[in-house]
């Protein structure tokens, strides 16, 4: 058998130090996230928030060379059934596009509905029922407003575009990932596998690897703590008191079949970069020690 991380590059996120475009702003700055993602062994970043890392090119490309790193994708947050939230969503898509195509050709746009943007839904996360969601009209407007953006991102930088599954939004629940994935073109938008968000939202990642297969196009490892999103389902926390309560542990200690998850990724042939998250607000946390013991257990799975 193929070892397993022959055919996949590890990065970690700036969410992992708390770098959250909902959570009111990063306390720590880019420098010191670069180093530590280089220092614990990764080879590759993402974007994080617009203006936390520069956003000249050429400062960029050379803050990212002299540690080594790849850019391997930014996320953009798209209220999508909001046309005029649309409408600034692809703009800021675009803006991030252009940074990105040029330093590095392979990056791409995750695409989000906007986190937290419906306090229904936030106050929801991780308990969505069907009666919670879009209707058909909803779902189509939404289809549309991906697709364009996604479009638009290609005609003009030549990147690819992936929808991330998010809780807190409207695409959490599995059918709602189903819906989003019927409502767009897989020409044009593939699928973000976050495996820390789909089990919350009450899905199941390896399944949703399997099924889906060649529409997977990136991947963002994050674990989930079984006793505290059974605390956050019974004591009917928001999202971001199960964040602030540790919700999204670190790798292994959670209920993510993270072994499972390689598996599936390997049945289908996957390529591309995984990229670890593991979601913490500003200032809480253990993120340098945190990326060091996430990275050590990504190579006990033969990464």
């Amino acid at each position: 058998m193929t070892p397993a991380g022959s055919h996949v590059r590890l990065a970690n996120a700036p969410c992992s130090w708390g770098v959250l475009e909902w959570s009111g702003g990063p306390t720590v700055g880019y420098a010191q996230v670069l180093d530590e993602i280089a220092a614990t062994g990764f080879t590759g970043t993402e974007l994080g928030d617009w203006g936390f890392m520069p956003t000249d090119p050429a400062v960029l490309s050379e803050e990212l060379r002299r540690r080594s790193l790849a850019m391997v994708g930014a996320y953009v947050p798209v209220r999508l059934i909001d046309p005029a939230a649309v409408r600034k969503g692809r703009e800021q898509a675009l803006r991030t596009a252009r940074l990105l195509g040029q330093v590095s050709s392979d990056a791409f746009i995750v695409l989000a509905d906007d986190t937290a943007a419906d306090p229904q839904r936030a106050a929801r996360a991780g308990r969505i029922t069907r009666s919670d969601g879009l209707d058909a009209d909803g779902w189509k407007q939404a289809g549309r407003a991906l697709d364009d953006t996604a479009r638009a991102v290609r005609d003009e930088t030549g990147l690819r575009s992936v929808l991330h599954a998010h809780c807190a939004t409207f695409i959490e629940a599995p059918w709602e990932i189903q819906a989003a994935l019927e409502n767009t073109d897989a020409s044009l938008l593939g699928l973000c596998v976050d495996t820390g968000h789909v089990t919350y939202g009450g899905g199941d990642p390896v399944a949703l690897i399997c099924e889906t297969g060649s529409r997977v196009w990136h991947m963002h490892f994050k674990d989930c703590s079984p006793a505290v999103a059974a605390a956050a389902r019974h004591q009917e926390w928001n999202y971001e008191t199960a964040v602030h309560n540790g919700l999204f542990c670190e790798l292994g200690l959670g209920s993510v079949p993270l072994p499972s998850v390689m598996a599936a990724l390997q049945s289908i042939e996957y390529r591309g970069w995984i990229v670890v998250e593991q979601d913490v607000l500003p200032s809480t946390g253990t993120p340098f020690e945190s990326a060091a013991r996430n990275r050590e257990y990504l190579h006990g799975l033969g990464f």
